[in-house]
This record gives C-alpha cells, sequence and structure tokens, in this order.
C-alpha cells in the first residue's frame, strides 16, 4: 500500500464518520451533551478530510488539484460554523447553522460526486447535477433551520 492509498483510506473513514456524526448533530437537542460532543467529533474528522484532501492533491496535482480548492472551501465553511460557536461571535448562530450545515453539504456533494457512478438510479444522473443537487437542496434546508433559530 503506498502512501496515497493510505490517506485514502484515512479520508474515507473519516468522512464516514462526519457524514454519521453531522446527520446526528443535527437531529439531537441543540445543547450540551450529545450536539456539542457529537460537533466536536464532526470537527475533528472534518479536519482530517481537509489534511488528507490536501495530501492526495499534492500527490496527484495533475489529475486533481481542484480538489484542493474544494477542500479549502469545504473546510472553510466547517471551521467558520466551528469557530462561531466556539468564540461567541456576533450573530453566532446564524454562522454556526451555515457553517456547519454548509461543510455537510460538501460531504454529501463529494460522496455523490465520487460514487455516484455505483449507486442506482444516482448513477443515471448528468454529473454536473450531482455536484449541484446538494446545495440545490441544502441551501433551502439552512434558510429554514436558520429562521427557526433565529432569535
Amino acid at each position: 500500500m503506498d502512501i496515497f492509498q493510505i490517506f485514502l483510506v484515512i479520508h474515507i473513514i473519516a468522512g464516514t464518520v462526519c457524514l454519521v456524526t453531522g446527520a446526528f448533530a443535527s437531529v439531537v437537542r441543540k445543547r450540551y451533551g450529545k450536539h456539542t460532543i457529537t460537533g466536536e467529533i464532526y470537527h475533528g474528522g472534518y479536519v482530517v478530510i481537509f489534511l488528507t484532501s490536501a495530501a492526495m492533491a499534492i500527490i496527484h496535482w495533475s489529475e486533481s488539484a481542484f480538489l484542493f480548492y474544494i477542500a479549502i472551501f469545504s473546510y472553510g465553511l466547517a471551521l467558520w460554523g466551528y469557530l462561531a460557536r466556539k468564540l461567541r461571535w456576533k450573530n453566532w448562530l446564524g454562522m454556526h447553522i451555515s457553517g456547519m450545515l454548509g461543510s455537510y453539504i460538501g460531504i454529501i456533494t463529494a460522496i455523490l460526486v465520487v460514487n455516484g457512478s455505483q449507486i442506482p438510479f444516482i448513477s443515471e444522473m448528468p454529473i454536473l447535477l450531482l455536484w449541484f443537487l446538494p446545495t440545490i437542496i441544502g441551501s433551502p434546508i439552512i434558510a429554514i433551520v436558520s429562521q427557526r433559530y433565529k432569535k
């Protein structure tokens, strides 16, 4: 197993952790306890996703340089949401919701784009739709959730 494959395995494990913990954090009560612990695990997993994405993009730069920029953007959303809550910025809750759900859209998009060809029904969709469908569906959800928790 070469270094790229090691990074890929770690990346897949971290992505799975984020997929599960992100979903869980979105449905549990929003207070200290399950939500915050799960959120910490989600953020830690996203750090690993970011680092492995960047490493894999650098290793295969000519084929996947764009992944480096996607990793920066997606992790930027996760970091934005995480820091908004940790540092209690003004209007932190809206930034937290937008950042965390936006980063979750990034996870879903990555899964669809990378694995869509192996998923029945999804494999028949144009690849461009797989890139944009999570954002098309997720953006109104972010707006609804943000409105629900708005003070």
